[in-house]
């Protein structure tokens, strides 16, 4: 188990009936990335990972 899933865990536990769009979801990365800066690298990868989850080339 990595470190990460406790926080994945604890997601799904408190908002797992919630339906967000990706606009919201965009919105929120843009605040944590402004309240963590230090995170902006990693969120990008995240956020790119997503939008090419149906890419064939990757």
């Amino acid at each position: 188990m990595y470190f990460t899933d406790r926080g994945i865990e604890e997601l799904v536990a408190r908002r797992g009936e919630e339906e967000v769009t990706v606009v919201w979801l965009a919105e929120r990365l843009r605040e944590f990335v402004d309240l963590n800066p230090d995170f902006e690298t990693p969120v990008e990868r995240l956020a790119t990972w997503l939008a090419r989850l149906d890419d064939e080339d990757d």
